[in-house]
């Protein structure tokens, strides 16, 4: 009973991570929305996830970019951070971001971007193709879609919004 209980819990929780990401199809076009519509995301966030604590911080939109870093941290040592910028590119926009090591080392090249197409834009959530970003009140959930040696499966970060 307990077993059947538990996997019941476990196929509803892996199930309603996996509905909160979307994706676009192949040849589908993005979806439309302006920069503007993500003033609920500015400010400074903290929370957990990647089995460790995160930070980020989102300035307002300016000229079409949204401006954020990320960093993230476990047992009190640096493991990664990021710059990112939601850039309008007509009447869509996506989510460009690079990554850095703790000693500031790049994982992707000087011109590539690892970049999230806009999927849709929602009351207090923006849903980007494999990440999506919802606000309650003071907190932000972030799911985000990875796959690793052919095993797709979806992190979860949780926030609440901090004075600096």
């Amino acid at each position: 009973m307990k077993k059947s209980i538990l996997t019941s819990f476990l196929f509803f929780t892996f199930f309603l991570a996996f509905s909160q990401v979307k994706q676009l199809e192949k040849d589908q076009e993005p979806g439309k929305g302006n920069v503007s519509d993500l003033d609920w995301l500015e400010g400074f966030w903290t929370g957990t996830g990647f089995g460790g604590e995160c930070e980020e911080v989102w300035m307002p939109a300016v000229d079409g970019n949204m401006i954020g870093t990320f960093r993230f941290w476990s047992e009190g040592k640096l493991v990664f951070s990021e710059f990112m910028n939601i850039v309008q590119e007509g009447d869509t926009f996506s989510l460009k971001l690079k990554h850095f090591n703790a000693d500031l080392s790049p994982w992707e090249e000087k011109d590539k971007w690892t970049t999230f197409r806009l999927v849709e834009v929602g009351e207090d959530a923006v849903y980007f193709h494999g990440l999506t970003m919802k606000r309650e009140g003071n907190e932000i959930n972030l799911w985000l879609a990875m796959t690793e040696n052919g095993v797709r499966t979806i992190e979860e970060l949780k926030y609440v919004k901090r004075a600096f």
